[in-house]
């Protein structure tokens, strides 16, 4: 089972074809053509899922934790998950449409105000991200203290090779602009970032990119920390590294990545999409 527009199918709309791996014969592509309704609809869709997602992995802390995706007609307002709201029961029709001034256009409840500052001024930035996601996962938030980088130990972590930034300050829970402009020119052209002190944040041309890319930058936390404990990790060497990146870290591969979770997720719990 996949989302779509129209019926609980297919994930995700990329705007622009991102990928060195070539979609092959008989693998599902992103899907095009799509009217501005039917790819809102798509976007909220995916972003719904994607917060179920992030509450069925344990990456809910309290009030913390938010998820963005833009709208495709007015590229300066977003789709937000509402404030005190656990993700294992975001619904569609709980997302917020938000402006880059923190007011609430569309929905009922209030906007995480840290979370307004970190997305809107990424959104600003960088009007290539359609997504972007920021929770205060376990394994994050223990690579953040140590203002440590994912490094390139294994074929999975290869996908953030010389394409995530570390953030290395901490100005405080970022509840002013100038923290979210801090974080933004961090991020630079990068798809991801570790923020020090804080987690993870990650980007991507859907919300179901930006998802995958939080889930597999946590686990590659999660690996790195364990290997660190056992012993020193071997590293690929850059040739390596950046030929494994150009295959496994490109839009499409993350696109691709999301499929079976958003499968699941849609079995397991069919109400996101009311």
């Amino acid at each position: 089972m996949t989302i779509t527009s129209d019926t609980p199918s297919s994930a995700g709309l990329i705007d622009r074809p991102a990928s060195v791996l070539t979609p092959q014969p008989g693998l599902p592509q992103p899907p095009v053509g799509l009217s501005i309704e039917d790819e809102r609809l798509l976007r909220k869709r995916e972003l719904a899922a994607s917060l179920r997602l992030f509450g069925k992995f344990g990456f809910g802390e309290g009030v913390a934790g938010h998820m963005t995706v833009r709208d495709p007609e007015v590229h300066d307002e977003f789709w937000v998950n509402p404030f005190i709201k656990s993700f294992k029961s975001i619904r569609v029709s709980d997302l917020l449409r938000v402006d880059h001034s923190g007011r609430v256009l569309e929905g009922e409840g209030t906007v995480n105000l840290a979370g307004f500052y970190i997305h809107s001024e990424l959104h600003k930035a960088r009007p290539d991200v359609v997504a972007a996601a920021h929770t205060h996962s376990i394994h994050g938030r223990t690579l953040s203290s140590l203002g440590m980088g994912i490094r390139p130990i294994n074929q999975d972590a290869a996908a953030f090779y010389e394409d995530h930034a570390i953030y290395d300050f901490y100005g405080g829970p970022a509840g002013y602009r100038d923290e979210g402009e801090r974080i933004s020119t961090a991020l630079g052209q990068s798809k991801a970032a570790v923020l020090q002190n804080h987690g993870l944040l990650t980007t991507g041309q859907s919300a179901g990119e930006a998802a995958w890319w939080f889930i597999a930058m946590e686990r590659c936390a999660q690996v790195q920390l364990a290997a660190m404990t056992a012993g020193t990790p071997i590293e690929m060497d850059h040739e390596t590294a950046t030929f494994t990146h150009r295959e496994n870290g490109s839009s499409y591969a993350a696109w691709l990545s999301i499929r079976p979770l958003f499968d699941d997720i849609l079995r397991e719990q069919p109400d996101l999409l009311d």
